[in-house]
């Protein structure tokens, strides 16, 4: 009730009321269910705000719930590894394409080399192949990741990563550095919005004596992390719409992992039907009945071959609680069905049960998953390219490649490239090779496209292909191979059929 109304009900009660019941009928009007303010939406509230503001007050509890998690959650830990598995696996291989077979080989040659962990870690402890794994753990559970590019000696170039938490980025710098920035979550923003700078803190590798935070530039700046809503400048957990649920099914299973060990316990108590009499003086300071001390039940817990006596008059009231084992299967695969379903993961992604599991429902889970995982693998990417590009220029400076025009109009030619992602294993060989030689066939699918998926060159499979069937040939053993659609012929089956 609002002020004017306040008024009109001071003055006439009854224009009052009949302004609150025709402001009820129109509510009742809505065309909307969800924008009700009935009795089963009273409980909702929600207010339209900004993404960070929305954001900013949850942020670190979110973070700081969701790493607890990370250490103690068995089902967190499924979902966070299928993420881990699926978006970089086994790696990524890397195709360099700068127009010259050579140079190609070169770049290629000495990314391998970088990629080792004295090269491209500032601390010397990760390779990249772990620290683009952790890049993924860190993005599930803190919802994002930075990496700081450092230009330094004593590596194969000068130029190595470093990661840091979002923990890291100072909240207590507010002045921006340029006139008409503004500075929000310890980053600052030009008047678009547009990052321009980071403001990390600083401190001993223990946590404790903090310095002045460091102003790093934005370009010497990776900062992965997924944007969900235009206003959002902030990281947020990936995990956040499930992490209530996956509590829940670990409090349950606690609850129900404590019901079962004691039940599992054989013990036995025998009560008194008299009190017995003890030796020496009745009544003295501490004894109960007979001058023998009262058993006290604080404290008691239920063992395995326990013997307890009670004390005269005492029975044992037993509370058993019955539905909870019986019942705990079904509710595991509902709320892991729910859980999954919140992080576009499969039943059997999660839970890695496949006993309900056919190869159809198993394949059309594998796609969907896939679709999940591409959205992430594409941000991850993106990392990787920035990342690779900065290496690239690492190597011309440094002397390791020789291009002359490469500060010229070829330069993006140059930094041309493409990532080959692990291959995946098959459910049913069988039929994932007929499908592959029928989508050849029919002009789906390339060899590029088949050498790709199987983690594999195209160029290089031929290669290989075309010196194993020489070879054969040589020792007068058939090895197969097709060409042009053509069963290649060797001295061993000329003249055949």
């Amino acid at each position: 009730m609002n002020w004017l109304d306040q008024m009109i009900g001071f003055v006439s009660p009854k224009a009052e009321y009949e302004r609150e019941a025709y402001r009820r009928a129109l509510e009742e009007q809505r065309s909307y269910d969800a924008a009700d303010h009935g009795r089963l939406n009273v409980n909702w509230r929600a207010s339209i705000e900004s993404a960070e503001m929305t954001d900013r007050y949850g942020r670190d509890i979110v973070r700081a719930r969701a790493r607890d998690m990370e250490r103690n959650s068995d089902i967190m830990n499924s979902v966070i590894g299928a993420y881990k598995r699926n978006v970089f696996g086994g790696g990524y291989r890397l195709r360099a394409s700068a127009g010259q077979e050579k140079l190609n080989g070169q770049i290629e040659h000495y990314w391998k080399i970088w990629c080792k962990k004295q090269n491209c870690d500032v601390t010397g402890t990760q390779s990249f192949n772990a620290m683009m794994r952790m890049a993924v753990r860190r993005k599930k559970v803190d919802g994002g990741i930075l990496f700081l590019k450092r230009y330094s000696g004593g590596g194969l170039v000068p130029f190595k990563l470093q990661a840091l938490e979002v923990d890291e980025l100072d909240l207590t710098s507010v002045s921006p550095r340029h006139q008409g920035n503004k500075v929000a979550g310890g980053i600052e923003y030009d008047p678009c919005n547009k990052p321009v700078g980071y403001w990390i803190r600083q401190y001993s590798i223990d946590g404790m004596d903090a310095v002045d935070p460091v102003y790093i530039p934005a370009k010497d700046v990776i900062f992965y992390y997924t944007k969900n809503r235009p206003s959002q400048i902030r990281e947020m957990s990936d995990l956040t719409p499930t992490m209530t649920r996956i509590r829940d099914v670990n409090e349950f299973m606690r609850a129900v992992g404590v019901k079962e060990r004691i039940l599992a316990c054989l013990s036995a108590f025998i009560k008194r039907a008299l009190p017995q009499a003890g030796v020496g003086r009745p009544g003295t300071v501490g004894s109960g009945h007979g001058g023998q001390a009262d058993e006290r039940y604080q404290g008691k817990t239920l063992t395995p071959g326990m013997i307890q006596y009670l004390n005269p008059g005492d029975e044992v009231q037993v509370v058993n609680p019955s539905g909870q084992a019986t019942d705990a299967t079904s509710y595991m695969k509902q709320e892991i069905r729910l859980i999954g379903a919140g992080q576009g993961l499969s039943y059997e992604t999660v839970s890695r049960d496949m006993s309900e599991s056919n190869y159809s429902s198993a394949r059309q889970g594998t796609i969907e998953d896939e679709l999940t995982y591409e959205e992430d693998r594409e941000q991850l990417l993106e990392v990787m390219d920035e990342i690779y590009e900065s290496f690239v220029i690492s190597l011309v400076l440094a002397g390791k490649v020789d291009i002359p025009d490469f500060w010229g109009e070829g330069k993006e030619r140059y930094l041309s490239h493409s990532w080959i992602h692990a291959p995946k294993r098959w459910i049913d060989p069988v039929k994932e090779a007929n499908a592959n030689k029928t989508a050849l066939n029919t002009g789906q699918k390339t060899w590029a496209d088949m050498a790709a998926e199987n983690g594999k060159d195209w160029k290089e499979q031929v290669d290989e292909m075309a010196e194993i069937m020489e070879y054969g040939k040589s020792k007068g053993i058939d090895m197969g191979g097709v060409i042009f659609g053509k069963t290649v012929k060797t001295d061993a089956n000329e003249g055949q059929p």
